[in-house]
């Protein structure tokens, strides 16, 4: 079985990888660009499972499922492929402070107590026992999850691409979408999804995998194209149709029975906005706190994440498009972001600024993140993508939730 994924950031990468490991099956992955570029190489790798506040439903159970499978993933990939990859088990610190709700904190630890997990709450002189770093002035407590951590994104998504890789996965990198073709299943009432094409050329796929992160909308918007005009145009046996068709002379082709077409449940939109993080990456002469205790630091939604050798990421923005879906970096948002940090971490007001980057995420409009479904009004279309800021955390779950949906 022929399965073709499209997009190869964190997402993309570990279902591959999840895939490889099911027999029988023939992966191809394109990308326009490298592993690891758009949002995953602007990514902190945080993986807030445990000290979320999800605790039931989807969005505990997928955080869980990914937490659960970091622990085996990771050793596996290394020793399948002989690379490290940097991962920072020190847990994650979450401050408190005045006016925020303790009290739910403390419901919480013991509903995760109850689930097999385990949270601390710190006082203040616990707090300045394991992060003198911290300016404790305004902080009333802290969170401490052992079982979080960060991993690096960039350099997980490369190990991934190797092992599958190992596993005879195909990767094809500089590959574009150019058209698809699709034809109506009089059976199954759906259309199904049966050629790519890229300027490489023609790849035939028995499973289609949407995992470009906001790159996905396009792909999505054409494919959705396609199954509204099933359901517009019973008549034609053929019809041409792409957005690109003005521009390129390549086609979208849609074969359909005149005599057996039938209308196949209304196309509803699915929207994938780019939602822009910024974050800096410092150094400082000496690390900052103890040097055998580097954990992840939140404090008002800022994370200050230990690189090791005296580096540090701090970030990230949330920066939402403007009225025509343009978003573009604030400079202003980034200092703001870094005095924030020095609010309750003062040593960060003396490190060097190495670099700054950013990234645009994908966020689901009118869906709650992430989107792991099958698309609308196809047999053999699935899409994984809308994580927002989840990517890194949710790449697991996502990875085994796709190979579920096709084997």
């Amino acid at each position: 079985m022929r399965v073709l994924v499209i997009g190869c950031g964190i997402i993309g990468a570990a279902i591959a990888y999840e895939l490889s490991l099911v027999t029988g099956l023939k992966i191809t992955v394109i990308d326009q660009q490298p592993p690891a570029q758009g949002a995953t190489g602007a990514a902190l790798g945080i993986l807030m499972g445990v000290i979320s506040k999800k605790v039931k439903g989807r969005a505990w159970q997928l955080r869980q499922a990914s937490i659960q499978r970091y622990q085996t993933l990771i050793p596996e990939l290394e020793a399948l492929t002989g690379h490290q990859i940097p991962y920072n088990r020190n847990g994650i610190v979450k401050l408190i402070f005045p006016g925020e709700d303790l009290d739910s904190w403390e419901k919480l630890a013991k509903t995760r107590h109850s689930q097999g997990w385990h949270l601390e709450i710190w006082d203040d002189t616990q707090i300045r026992s394991y992060c003198p770093q911290l300016s404790i002035d305004k902080i009333i407590a802290a969170i401490y999850s052992p079982q979080d951590g960060q991993i690096e994104p960039t350099a997980l998504t490369k190990t991934l691409v190797a092992a599958a890789t190992l596993n005879g996965v195909n990767f094809k990198f500089g590959y574009a979408v150019e058209g698809v073709s699709s034809t109506f299943s009089d059976n199954l009432n759906l259309n199904t999804c049966q050629q790519i094409y890229t300027y490489e050329g023609k790849l035939e796929i028995d499973w289609l995998v949407i995992a470009a992160g906001v790159g996905s909308s396009q792909l999505i918007t054409l494919l959705q194209a396609q199954a509204q005009k099933v359901i517009d145009e019973t008549s034609a046996t053929s019809t041409i149709f792409s957005p690109k068709q003005e521009q390129k002379n390549t086609g979208v082709f849609i074969s359909n029975n005149p005599n057996k077409a039938r209308q196949i449940p209304t196309v509803l939109p699915l929207t994938i906005k780019p939602v822009l993080g910024q974050a800096l990456q410092l150094r400082l002469e000496n690390p900052i706190g103890s040097r055998d205790f580097q954990p992840v630091i939140n404090g008002n939604d800022i994370q200050i994440v230990p690189l090791g050798k005296g580096e540090y990421w701090v970030g990230a923005t949330v920066e939402f498009p403007n009225n025509v879906g343009d978003v573009v970096a604030e400079p202003i948002l980034l200092e703001n972001m870094k005095q924030q940090a020095i609010s309750f971490c003062p040593a960060i007001a003396e490190a060097k600024v190495i670099r700054t980057w950013s990234g645009k995420r994908p966020r689901p409009e009118g869906h709650s993140a992430p989107i792991i479904t099958k698309l609308t009004g196809y047999s053999n279309v699935v899409v994984a993508t809308g994580h927002y800021r989840n990517g890194v955390l949710l790449a697991p779950a996502t990875a085994q939730e796709i190979r579920e949906i096709i084997t």
